[in-house]
C-alpha cells in the first residue's frame, strides 16, 4: 500500500497536470470509464487477463493486498467482469478499485458505490466461472500496457499508468504546473488576456521562425 504522503500529494494534483508535465504518459483510452461515486484512484496495479469468465477477477479480489488496483484484461469483450458483490468485496478487502477492459453490471449499486470503479461497458450478462484467469501477468488495458505493480492514477479526467520510480518527479512537476495555472486563472478573473499570461507572442515568432520553443507561463 502507497504511503499517506503520497495519497495526499495526488490529491492536490489531477492526471491532466501529470501528462502535461509529461507527454509519454500512458493513457487508457476514454472507452473506459468511471462509473461509481468515487473516481479517484491511486495505486499500484494487480493485473488480471481473462476471456469471458469472470473467475480470475474473483480470486484476484481475494489475492490482492489492501490499496491494489484491480486491472483487468477482458480483451474488450462485452460481458460482465464484476459486479456489486466484487464491488463489495473490494472494499471489505481495502482495494483501491477495478478497472476493467471489458464489462461491468449492477451499476443501480456501484454508481453510489466509494470503490473507484471503470468499465468499457455496462451489462446485465456476466461471463462463466470455469477459467482461473492468469493474475500478475503484463497485460493489455485500454490500448495500453499494463504491468504489475506499476502505478495506476485515475480521476473525472481519465485512467493513466505511471512507471513507480518516476511518481515522485510527476507529482512535483504536476504541482508546479497547478500553482502557475492557478495564478493565471485569477489574473483571468481579474480581466487579464491568455497573452497575458502566456508566452503566445513569443512562441509564435519562435515557430515563424523554424526555432524550437514552447508555450509557457510568464
Amino acid at each position: 500500500m502507497l504511503d499517506n504522503r503520497l495519497l495526499a500529494r495526488f490529491e492536490s494534483v489531477d492526471t491532466t497536470s501529470i501528462c502535461d508535465a509529461d507527454k509519454s504518459i500512458r493513457v487508457l483510452d476514454s472507452g473506459i470509464r468511471g462509473r461509481s461515486a468515487n473516481r479517484r484512484i491511486l495505486g499500484p496495479a494487480f493485473t488480471i487477463r481473462c476471456r469471458g469468465d469472470f473467475f480470475g477477477v474473483l480470486r484476484a479480489v481475494e489475492a490482492a493486498a489492501p490499496g491494489d488496483v484491480l486491472v483487468v484484461d477482458g480483451g474488450g469483450i462485452e460481458i460482465a467482469y464484476a459486479g456489486e458483490l466484487f464491488a463489495r468485496g473490494a472494499l471489505a478487502r481495502g482495494l483501491g478499485g477495478i478497472i476493467v477492459d471489458g464489462g461491468y453490471r449492477d451499476i443501480a449499486y456501484v454508481r453510489g458505490c466509494e470503490l473507484p470503479v471503470y468499465s468499457r461497458f455496462v451489462t446485465p450478462m456476466a461471463g462463466t466461472t470455469s477459467d482461473l484467469g492468469e493474475l500478475q501477468i503484463s497485460i493489455t488495458c485500454g490500448g495500453v500496457p499494463v504491468a504489475p505493480g506499476e502505478l495506476i492514477m485515475a480521476d473525472d479526467e481519465g485512467v493513466i499508468v505511471v512507471d513507480p520510480k518516476r511518481v515522485e518527479s510527476l507529482l512535483d512537476s504536476a504541482a508546479a504546473t497547478k500553482e502557475a495555472e492557478a495564478k493565471l486563472i485569477a489574473r483571468l478573473a481579474a480581466g487579464a488576456t491568455l497573452s497575458e499570461g502566456l508566452n503566445v507572442a513569443a512562441h509564435t515568432e519562435a515557430l515563424l521562425g523554424g526555432k524550437a520553443s514552447a508555450l509557457r507561463f510568464v
